[in-house]
């Protein structure tokens, strides 16, 4: 198969949607929603084979599954998109030099940006909304997973598209087999940027292949801390919010960090999630406490390989430490750098935990569940980022952006 072509023609695009009018962008993000709602039952049926082909006890079943409540959603989250200030053309900086040289710092579009992902089907939908608003293309590659509901997907986004007379590479998705991967992976001078999301093994291989630049939104392996002063009501609701609001994302809370102190209080804290049939696994201390207090069935003594890991499932490690201290390095060793989160009154520990945690998203007795770009008011997201350069937590509009540099003259020449 010519995968050149696929690329050829998405550049050759994004040289005409960088020129669109934002107002007819806002309209066709508008009817692609109104579409995706009018088309459930289609997205729905597609899905289904998807669903039909996995083990519901994968954890990647849960992404996969989209609802007629997940539909609206998505349109929600494309509506949102819409409404929201276009970054394109702002000015981030100006200046006239003493020499009368006018200079200026605008946002463009980065171009042509490619996304790797796995069993989300959501994804097609909110990476297409956000890079088609701030003018870039998008390549996907899809997995195989869900290859049926991306298809039905991108056909909805083809069809406005053509309806509003845009050239419909705009969104490309590319065959789902791993021949397409490896020439997305070496696609340079077409793709400007790839962004993977999935599972640590795939944002490594893709970090490891990749020839042209990447955004890496990695794993979250995810903390809570509940401090010495913590609020036990305020703890118990967070700490099982963070963990079974929906298990199979990547801000769901895997290990529970106690202080020795509040042990006594730990039942009262799991209490919640025994009632979710949250299966824990606890270092020594915990289980101690635990272990006449918690179903028997949920409960086991922690090893090693179950801190630092991210479950995505209804399971969830306890730790417990001796002093703030030992949090915040315990904290450092096993973060993936997503999102970390401190349960405390104390003033003075709630500041160094959010000034000292080396995470894209820091919480202070909040669940780490608001990790997500709709919550933020970024209208969807095209992933977290959890690296530092060019763009970190929840990338919205903004981070699809580059800069330029315009200087504008008056037949200026340089001399030394």
């Amino acid at each position: 198969m010519d995968y050149q072509q696929y690329f050829e023609n998405a550049l050759a695009a994004s040289r005409k949607i960088s020129g669109l009018a934002p107002a007819l962008i806002d309209q066709i993000l508008q009817d692609i929603a109104d579409l995706a709602v009018s088309e459930t039952d289609l997205l729905l049926a597609e899905n289904r084979k998807d669903l039909d082909r996995m083990d519901p006890n994968n954890p990647k079943y849960d992404r996969l599954k989209l609802s007629a409540e997940r539909i609206a959603g998505i349109a929600e989250e494309m509506r949102q998109v819409a409404g929201l200030e276009n970054p394109l053309g702002k000015v981030l900086f100006e200046d006239i030099r003493p020499n009368g040289l006018k200079i200026s710092k605008v946002r463009v579009p980065l171009g042509v940006v490619g996304v790797i992902y796995e069993a989300r089907p959501n994804v097609t939908f909110d990476v297409f909304a956000l890079c088609f608003k701030t003018g870039n293309v998008t390549i996907l590659k899809g997995g195989s997973d869900a290859d049926y509901s991306n298809r039905a997907i991108i056909n909805i986004i083809h069809r406005v598209l053509d309806k509003h007379g845009v050239d419909t590479h705009a969104a490309t998705l590319l065959p789902a087999d791993r021949a397409a991967t490896e020439a997305l992976l070496n696609s340079v001078g077409f793709v400007d940027v790839l962004i993977p999301r999935g599972s640590q093994s795939l944002i490594n291989y893709v970090r490891k292949e990749s020839k042209i630049p990447v955004i890496e939104t990695g794993a979250g392996i995810v903390h809570t801390y509940f401090d010495e002063t913590g609020d036990l009501l305020k703890g118990a609701a967070i700490i099982h919010n963070a963990k079974t609001r929906r298990v199979s994302v990547c801000n769901s809370l895997d290990c529970l960090v106690i202080h020795a102190s509040r042990l006594a209080d730990l039942p009262e804290l799991a209490k919640p999630l025994a009632t979710s049939e949250v299966e824990i696994f606890a270092d020594e201390c915990a289980f101690e406490i635990l272990k006449n207090n918690y179903p028997n069935t949920l409960l086991h003594i922690a090893l090693p390989e179950h801190f630092g890991t991210e479950f995505l499932a209804m399971k969830m490690a306890i730790k417990t430490v001796e002093s703030f201290d030992e949090a915040l390095e315990y904290i450092s060793t096993h973060s993936s750098k997503h999102s970390e989160a401190i349960v405390s009154d104390n003033e003075a520990h709630l500041e160094r935990f959010l000034n000292n945690v080396d995470a894209a998203a820091v919480y202070a007795n909040a669940s780490t569940a608001f990790t997500d770009g709709a919550q933020f008011g970024l209208g969807a997201e095209i992933g977290i980022s959890t690296q530092k350069l060019h763009a970190r937590g929840p990338m919205g509009l903004e981070e699809l952006t580059s800069y330029k540099w315009i200087i504008k003259g008056d037949g200026h020449t340089r001399h030394p």
